[in-house]
């Protein structure tokens, strides 16, 4: 129906109707210095990852797409030790380590044959967790004031005119719209994915990175594959005991990856 590009430039333009009226009223807040930081926290967070991931997962089946996002923390862990003079404990290390390997479990106990579908086009996912590492490092220390709201809204704000422009310039998506069958029920598909996954997600993922580290924040990515599981099982799948193995190292991997010093020392 839509091309990868259509999807992702409507999902951008979309998301940005809904966090409009929000946007307007937190201009306010901002200092001429945050609106290029608040720009780039836009391309990295939601504009770049919007494309990279609809291009990606119409080569891709669902369940290594799913794998790959948790690379997250791998690189939000990379890239703060490299650009943000960041230094990790042994522990968080050692858990994300566990986590991932977790993932790597259950996708492999899944009966479509899991990583066996990996082809270049992971690459793209990858450089997309290469963005969401950047971006959580870049907000943390770079934007500590700015309310979550206000950075979602604003960033939303800021690179919408990119995605109307692309999409009403350079795609096919009017002529789509007014001439081909099913085209709004796809529309009302992309709407949806639009406010709850980029608008509202990161949203929470903003305020979860208030109250907490970019480690923290990046690690619940590692939950998406257990939802994908109960998902599986609520949709008829049965559950293996690669899944139970999979699903505990998972969250015993995020567990050690953000203990506090003081349990350590206990």
């Amino acid at each position: 129906m839509f091309s990868p590009d259509e999807v992702g430039a409507l999902r951008v333009a979309a998301a940005f109707i809904f966090m409009l009226p929000i946007a307007l009223q937190r201009l306010k807040e901002l200092k001429s210095t945050d609106y290029g930081k608040l720009f780039f926290s836009g391309m990295l967070a939601v504009f770049i990852p919007a494309f990279l991931f609809a291009i990606a997962q119409t080569h891709l089946n669902s369940s290594l797409a799913g794998i790959l996002n948790t690379l997250s923390p791998i690189w939000t862990m990379i890239i703060g030790a490299a650009l943000f003079s960041q230094r990790f404990r042994g522990w968080a290390i050692f858990g994300s380590a566990i986590s991932f390997g977790g993932c790597i479990v259950l996708a492999m106990a899944r009966a479509d044959g899991g990583l066996g579908a990996f082809n270049s086009y992971a690459l793209l996912i990858v450089l997309a967790c290469a963005c969401y590492g950047l971006n959580l490092n870049f907000l943390k220390f770079k934007v500590p004031s700015l309310p979550p709201m206000t950075i979602i809204s604003v960033s939303l704000m800021l690179i919408a005119p990119l995605a109307y422009i692309y999409l009403f310039g350079f795609t096919e998506f009017t002529f789509k719209m007014a001439n081909t069958e099913g085209a709004w029920r796809a529309f009302g598909f992309v709407i949806i994915l639009a406010l709850m996954s980029t608008a509202v997600a990161n949203l929470l993922f903003y305020k979860l990175l208030r109250i907490s580290s970019p480690l923290f924040a990046s690690s619940v990515t590692y939950v998406m594959p257990l939802v994908s599981v109960m998902w599986g099982v609520i949709d008829g799948e049965i559950l293996l005991v690669g899944h139970f193995i999979g699903m505990a190292l998972i969250l015993g991997g995020v567990y050690l990856a953000n203990r506090k010093k003081s349990e350590t020392k206990a």
